[in-house]
């Protein structure tokens, strides 16, 4: 019975570190580099993430490049919408005609 406690006690240990390191990589933490929790700092840092770096660059560049088209799209659409919203009703049914017309 007197081997149990030193189970037990080994097994809660890697349990934690198991419950500790899925709520880190779930939450977006750093994970530990080794087994002695070190973190990568410095050179070793730079030089892994550089890469990754500058495809997450271009790729925020890029997609900011597609909002900003979208959103004058949809400021040119809400000028007309406003347009028409404050235009008097006459004026609206005559374009509209003018419109069916063509």
């Amino acid at each position: 019975m007197g081997w149990m406690v030193p189970v037990g006690i080994v097994t809660a240990v890697s349990a934690s570190h198991a419950f500790r390191t899925w709520v880190r990589a779930r939450h977006g933490y750093p994970l530990d580099d080794d087994r002695r929790g070190r973190r990568r700092h410095g050179a070793q840092a730079l030089a892994g993430d550089t890469i990754g770096a500058d495809r997450s660059v271009a790729l925020l560049e890029a997609e900011n490049e597609r909002l900003t088209g979208k959103i004058g799209r949809l400021e040119e659409r809400i000028a007309v919408l406003e347009r028409i919203a404050t235009d008097p009703a006459v004026r609206t049914a005559r374009e509209i005609e003018a419109l069916r017309d063509r």
